[in-house]
């Protein structure tokens, strides 16, 4: 593989008021061996297929949920699947998976590294969350036998650090909250870069649009796009009543990437209450957009991804951090799959101009050698090749 090594610089972000993911490690991780993912506010991640695209942007996925406290059951439903093939099991039959990142902000660069354990049974086995010349918490898996790891997190007071049990099935990152006093400047110190991270994770939204899905009515409630874009009708009736400006961003774009004349793209209410979105052709015409190729159903799900934000989109942002300091990450799977020329070129410029304006952040694996690859190298995007 052609990797981006520990010592690559790194890209120009958002506002530094602003805590984001700025690196992906993955230390040992499906296919992937001391891979290292520079993430700039766009970014092209492409190669061959089997090259570990999709795995990567699994990877930040788990961590942006486990960032949000849920369990690690539910972010590695299939643990075994990321344990790499090479690795051998240990004397006790244990095999797992390495994985991590940095996220930057006001504290400066936090470093997250994360030991999952998958066989025989999935728990974490060791986590450090540090930054430069400071671990504000290490864990480590003591005893088997319990459903615990033992943390240390730095005090700096009469005891230079504290110590206690935390779960093995949550990430110790996002507990520390609820464990640490802050009481002490080095206390403050470990709440503050513990905040800054579980920020940066948490304002995450892993999209992938499923066009036969998308074919089906929605339900009116339903008015936070899901990352299948299932419920793209009643999405786009709440974007156009809220924010006449943006709608006409995205009637735009769908005028550039749908095949014949588009006056408005539009959500209609069916007797039952459910919704669908329509096509107007102008003059009193309008198409279905379940008659729309599924190209054509990706495009416009993923223009509508990135004129939105997280009010709209279903992530669990921070509710209690203000909006301006919290910066949105899209990752979006097969970002160019099923689309021409035209629509990469067009949906490449509008994340170009997105993500240049710090409205969202993208990480979009594409196709090696695409129309989406040239675009985005063409808009200035960073590009990871994870080729041979």
């Amino acid at each position: 593989m052609t990797l981006l090594r520990r010592d690559a610089p790194p890209l120009p972000g958002a506002s530094p008021d602003r805590p984001r993911v700025t690196r992906l490690r993955l230390a040992a991780f499906a296919r992937h061996r001391g891979t290292i993912v520079p993430l700039g506010p766009f970014t092209a991640v492409s190669g061959p297929s089997g090259s570990g695209k999709t795995s990567a942007l699994r990877a930040f996925a788990a961590l942006a949920g486990l960032g949000g406290g849920a369990h690690l059951a539910d972010v590695f439903p299939d643990p075994r699947a990321y344990v790499p093939e090479r690795a051998r099991p240990d004397a006790e039959l244990r095999r797992g998976f390495h994985i991590g990142c940095t996220v930057e902000g006001p504290v400066g660069p936090v470093r997250l590294d994360l030991a999952v354990q998958a066989e025989p049974e999935l728990r974490v086995v060791g986590e450090r969350l540090t930054g430069p010349d400071i671990t504000y918490l290490q864990t480590a898996l003591r005893d088997p036998g319990r459903r615990d790891v033992q943390a240390a997190w730095h005090t700096a007071g009469s005891v230079p650090v504290t110590r206690g049990p935390l779960p093995d099935d949550l990430l110790g990152t996002a507990m520390l909250p609820l464990r640490v006093a802050g009481r002490t400047e080095g206390q403050r110190k470990v709440l503050a870069a513990a905040e800054q991270v579980v920020v940066g994770l948490r304002s995450t939204f892993a999209c992938d649009p499923d066009p036969t899905r998308m074919r089906t009515p929605a339900p009116a409630a339903a008015d936070r796009l899901h990352g299948g874009c299932d419920n793209l009708a009643a999405v786009l009736r709440r974007t156009a009543a809220e924010c006449g400006h943006r709608h006409a961003l995205f009637v735009a774009a769908a005028r550039a990437g749908l095949v014949g004349p588009v006056a408005d793209v539009r959500a209609v209410t069916a007797p039952d209450g459910t919704v669908r979105a329509v096509v107007d052709r102008g003059g009193g015409v309008t198409s279905p957009v379940e008659r729309l190729a599924d190209g054509e159903l990706r495009y416009l799900a993923l223009a509508l991804v990135l004129l939105t934000g997280p009010r709209v989109l279903a992530v669990d942002a921070a509710a209690e951090v203000p909006e301006a300091y919290q910066s949105l990450t899209v990752l979006a799977d097969g970002f160019d799959r099923g689309l021409d020329r035209s629509q990469c070129a067009e949906l490449t410029a509008l994340a170009a101009r997105m993500c240049a304006r710090g409205h969202i952040r993208l990480v979009a694996a594409v196709g090696e050698g695409s129309e989406a690859e040239r675009g985005a190298r063409a808009e200035g995007a960073a590009m990871v090749d994870l080729g041979p």
